[in-house]
């Protein structure tokens, strides 16, 4: 796992040992930049459910402005500092620990703001939808949601009308959708 592009590019990620994390694929991540790429410079940017934080680092090499990585469990909090460390982008970068549902609550009472989602939540959960109306409150007006599933499951209606599915992806086995903020 690396960075493909950008001031940090080809600098390899630390990985996890184990495999309650699943990074997402380099290739994969590579389209899904090529998709947004117009949206990255100077963007603040979150990614919830990190794991490594490679989405995040990957817009902080491509000129964001900042970004804040969520995740709860140990190995991914980890990973995640080891990474910006490694990166060099502890400047640009903030570490919130504990559930994503608790991280949006604390954003939107701070008043924080983001211009640009990655949303890659623990399969088969239906955390897609659900994280997409916690983030409306701290979504700037055409922030985009990038959220990665698998291609198998069957996504469930949005009943948070502040989001539209703009375009979906498939890579092998895995579905990236972008919804972008009404």
């Amino acid at each position: 796992m690396r960075i493909i592009s950008g001031a940090f590019g080809g600098r390899r990620l630390h990985s996890p040992k184990s495999n309650r994390i699943r990074p997402t694929l380099d290739r994969v991540r590579e389209a899904v930049f090529s998709m947004i790429a117009e949206h990255v410079p100077d963007a603040r940017v979150l990614d919830l459910f990190a794991g490594t934080g490679a989405a995040g680092l990957e817009a902080l090499s491509r000129g964001a402005r900042s970004c804040c990585f969520v995740d709860s469990g140990e190995e991914a909090l980890r990973l995640i500092r080891a990474n910006i460390l490694l990166c060099g982008a502890g400047g640009s970068s903030r570490v919130l620990s504990g559930t994503v549902a608790s991280a949006l609550h604390r954003l939107e009472q701070e008043k924080e703001f983001f211009d640009l989602v990655f949303l890659d939540p623990p399969y088969g959960k239906g955390y897609v939808e659900k994280t997409l109306e916690g983030i409306g409150p701290i979504a700037d007006a055409g922030a985009l949601v990038i959220a990665e599933r698998p291609a198998k499951e069957v996504p469930t209606p949005i009943s948070d009308q502040m989001w539209q599915k703009d375009r979906e992806r498939r890579y092998g086995d895995t579905l990236i959708e972008i919804y972008s903020r009404i």
